[in-house]
């Protein structure tokens, strides 16, 4: 059974860490790396997993390394990792946000002129916070490096919070994060503004965010059952000069299919410009 550590402790790690124990992979085979006692420490704590400040002490100890940093960080801890750690059969999964396999296994490859050439097996993966309830939509696109005996175990790995697809060409990350990975603020942003408008109806803010949240997850379900476009939804509630009608065509005429065009490219702009700064 792979061996899996986990460089950084934050949410997306511990949503992983999560979704993997309840899983049924053995704590033991689980190990987390970052320098705050109280975040790795909480995780022991609460999956039984092992826990330390070093990592290479993690690495080493892994077949399969998830890098959970920031993305300003992740030069850095991979070439630490080259120099301490024979990396040789690892795969690194990495859920960083603009940084590309190239700059991974570049860094990964600075130990010397005679092994610059060597190319770490990495997957990238564009996860989104959902993860964190096991309802997670992932991304994955793997290096030519990768095994398939390695895609298989990072296509269980995120399974373990959620859907996957994987990718053919690298550069479609930035659509991942455009479509899946930022998507669920675009959600929170509107339920909100539902909300500040239910309250100006006169509903406390109990009941504003009880009828938001419930319509929300009720529309969800409703898209999850049903095999039918989901155009076909929006009609089938949508009596022509009706209520419903009048409130779609107030959107139509506020252009919200421009609106939502020009965020997602906005999203997938910015995506590029982070891979290029790193």
């Amino acid at each position: 059974m792979n061996k899996i550590a986990f460089i950084g402790a934050g949410n997306m790690a511990s949503a992983i860490i999560s979704g993997l124990v309840s899983a049924g992979t053995d704590a033991n085979n689980i190990i987390v790396s970052n320098p705050s006692p109280e975040k790795r420490e909480r995780l022991a704590s609460d999956f039984g997993i092992r826990q330390t400040s070093n990592n290479i002490e993690a690495t080493t100890f892994a077949d399969i390394i998830v890098l959970c940093v920031k993305p300003f960080l992740i030069a850095q801890v991979c070439q630490q990792l080259a120099v301490e750690v024979k990396l040789e059969g690892k795969l690194f999964i990495s859920v960083a946000a603009g940084t590309t396999v190239a700059q991974i296994q570049q860094a990964l490859s600075q130990t010397s002129l005679e092994h610059a050439h060597q190319k770490s097996a990495v997957v990238r993966v564009m996860p989104n916070t959902p993860s964190q309830l096991g309802l997670g939509m992932s991304g994955l696109f793997a290096s030519e490096e990768v095994t398939p005996e390695q895609k298989q175990s990072a296509n269980q790995l995120m399974c373990a919070v959620g859907k996957v697809i994987w990718l053919d060409e690298e550069e479609k990350i930035n659509n991942i994060i455009a479509v899946a990975g930022s998507a669920p603020a675009y959600f929170f942003l509107f339920m909100e503004a539902m909300e500040k408008q239910a309250q100006v109806l006169g509903f406390t803010k109990q009941e504003s965010r009880m009828l938001v949240q419930q319509t929300a997850l009720g529309a969800t379900q409703m898209v999850e059952q049903n095999p039918c476009d989901i155009s076909q939804l929006r009609e089938n509630v949508t009596s022509k000069g009706g209520t419903t009608f009048a409130a779609l065509a107030q959107f139509r005429h506020d252009n919200l299919d421009e609106t939502v065009k020009n965020a997602m490219n906005a999203a997938i702009t910015r995506a590029q410009e982070m891979a290029k700064e790193g």
